[in-house]
């Protein structure tokens, strides 16, 4: 751990009214950004009608002013459905490619739904609304992209204004050892969160010397002074073997109307997140959230896994190919590397894996660590990017694996973690997979078991089309650009 894991707390003061309203003034900007961004694209779109028709009926004496109507019903009806799919909350979380699917949504709600309503309720000069469609095609996708332009500007403006000291959360962490160190590391390492870690408050005491660089600010029994004294905007929970009289009594202390709260959960928390009321022969059930990955889904999980491998394979041919090439110069012994691995419902399969370390690597070891002196002077390269992984698309294609699942494990290791872990065999429910929720967290090389365990329940009882995309793109991301700092 480093030893200055939180910086000391650093907040400019500024303008009272800046920092009073700085997310009223945030949202307003968006809202103002995005009317702007749809106007300038329609007003783009019917310069390209002109100029770039599409093939379709020729619309005579088309003039702009005919088409305002339509405009202003466009611009409402996609900030509405952006609003819905809270565009306009302040999320942390939310992920790059997430926006996108919601701004792509958003534009084509608010394209289609404005068509309809002037159809039926507007008339031009020439009498019934008549549109251009190939105008409104070119709408669309000038709205999408001019939307994600301006909201990227959007994001570099609001890091700017944090980085001088607007519109950060000034935040006190509850907990200890490992759950209130892993949410310190994603603090510190996403400084773009904007928190401001006033400092820490240990949960039945703790050894304040295990974290460096942040203050202990007393007992539970403080904290309502705390709260009041430093100002906390909010109060993270990071306690997850809690009783709920704990917990009740935690929160009875953050009693300033403003703040806010959020829980860092166990395993059971994570399964549970979802309960619905069910019946077994009348008789009313809680329904833990069932596996979401059954039936028609397996099956186009399984054709994305068959397709994309086959394709990749195909593309990255010539690729694939130099790298052995290097691998043989680099240093004696094979190219691949073929170790057993515990998959889907207990099953041992041989993954394969470009080999980035000595021939005699496993004599001396098998859990991989930062600075491992086993690896060969290619193989460190390699694994930093993540290259040794891609001979593993022959395991998808064979249906060992899948593109995305749950990291395997040795069976070993599996044996090992399954008496120490709870419900550790649950992430073995689905196919292994090539990349996964919890390495695109973080959550590879010489990290906490246990969190990935958290991250891997959650993504079997949260899987869907769409999220396997998001990962799949976080994977190429960190790929290209090396930002994932536990690839060893």
């Amino acid at each position: 751990m480093q030893d200055t894991l939180v910086q000391p707390m650093n907040v400019k003061v500024g303008l009272p009214f800046m920092q009073r309203h700085y997310h009223t003034i945030v949202t307003l900007s968006l809202l103002i950004a995005d009317a702007a961004s749809i106007a300038l694209a329609f007003w783009l779109a019917f310069q390209l009608r002109l100029r770039i028709p599409l093939p379709e009926r020729a619309a005579a004496n088309l003039r702009f002013s005919d088409f305002v109507p339509l405009l202003i019903l466009q611009i409402v009806i996609t900030i509405v459905a952006f609003f819905f799919g809270r565009m306009y909350h302040r999320r942390r979380t939310r992920i790059g490619s997430d926006e996108t699917a919601t701004i792509f949504s958003g534009a084509s709600i608010g394209i289609l739904v404005s068509i309809a309503v002037a159809s039926l309720t507007l008339k031009t000069s020439s009498g019934a609304f008549d549109y251009s469609r190939g105008m409104v095609v070119y709408a669309w996708l000038l709205s999408i992209v001019l939307v994600l332009l301006m909201r990227g500007l959007q994001t570099r403006f609001q890091r700017f204004l944090q980085a001088r000291g607007y519109g950060r959360t000034r935040a006190v962490i509850i907990g200890g050892a490992e759950p209130l160190l892993a949410v310190l590391q994603r603090i510190v390492q996403n400084p773009r969160l904007g928190y401001d870690v006033i400092g820490v408050v240990h949960f039945n005491g703790g050894q304040t010397q295990a974290y460096p660089g942040v203050r202990a600010l007393g007992s539970i029994d403080t904290l309502s002074d705390i709260v009041a004294r430093d100002q906390v905007d909010e109060v993270i929970i990071a306690v997850p073997e809690a009783s709920d009289e704990d917990m009740l009594r935690i929160i009875s202390k953050c009693d300033r109307s403003t703040i806010s709260i959020k829980v860092y959960p166990d395993v059971f928390q994570i399964m549970a997140g979802q309960m619905s009321i069910g019946e077994l022969g009348g008789l009313p059930l809680l329904n833990v959230r069932d596996i979401n990955l059954r039936g028609w889904k397996l099956s186009l999980k399984r054709a994305m896994d068959v397709m994309g491998s086959a394709a990749l394979l195909i593309a990255l041919s010539p690729f694939l190919l130099f790298t052995a090439f290097l691998i043989k110069l680099d240093s004696p012994g094979g190219v691949f590397f073929a170790q057993r691995r515990m998959g889907m419902d207990g099953k041992v399969f041989h993954i394969i894996k470009f080999r980035t370390m000595r021939t005699d690597a496993e004599k001396l070891g098998t859990w991989t660590t930062k600075d491992d002196p086993r690896k060969t002077r290619l193989g460190g390269f390699l694994r930093r990017k993540n290259i040794d992984e891609l001979p593993q698309l022959v395991n998808v294609l064979m249906g060992d694996m899948s593109l995305v699942g749950p990291r395997p494990e040795q069976p070993a290791y599996v044996e090992q973690f399954r008496q120490s872990i709870p419900r550790y065999m649950e992430r073995h429910r689905e196919k292994a997979g090539l990349t996964g929720w919890a390495q695109v967290n973080g959550m590879r090389g010489d990290t906490s078991i246990e969190e990935r365990t958290k991250y891997d329940l959650w993504y079997v009882e949260n899987w869907s089309v769409w999220l396997d995309i998001q990962i799949i793109l976080r994977t190429v991301l960190q790929m290209v650009t090396g930002r994932d700092e536990n690839a060893y």
